[in-house]
């Protein structure tokens, strides 16, 4: 019923800049989270940056100051601006929601990924 479209990843050299984005589609009442996770060859997935309802962000240390994580409310859409990427960066990056259904509670959603890569 819901999906998360998206966008935004490729190849880029060290210190290059990338826009991700991540639409919500589908049968949902409202955005309680949305968020961004990672994971690199032979690494754990781990959370990026994520933005709740109240307005509130959070960053794995590694990425603040470089990331900035914003919503568009209207378009059910949640964006990862990554700054001054370097290698360390490369890894798939995965979209989640956390949204309120019509007549339930929360559910949680992920999207396919996309793959960023910073080459040296």
């Amino acid at each position: 019923q819901v999906q998360l479209v998206e966008s935004g990843g490729g190849l880029v050299q060290a210190g290059g800049s990338l826009r991700l984005s991540c639409a919500a589609s589908g049968s949902f009442f409202s955005i309680v989270a949305m968020g961004w996770y990672r994971q690199a060859p032979g690494k754990e997935r781990e959370l990026v940056a994520i933005t709740s309802s109240d307005g509130s962000t959070n960053y794995v240390d590694s990425v603040k100051g470089r990331f900035t994580i914003s919503r568009d409310n209207a378009k059910n859409t949640v964006y990862l601006q990554m700054n001054s990427l370097n290698p360390e960066d490369t890894a798939v990056y995965y979209c989640n929601a956390r949204l309120r259904g019509v007549f339930s509670g929360y559910r949680e959603y992920w999207g396919q990924g996309t793959q960023v890569t910073v080459s040296s």
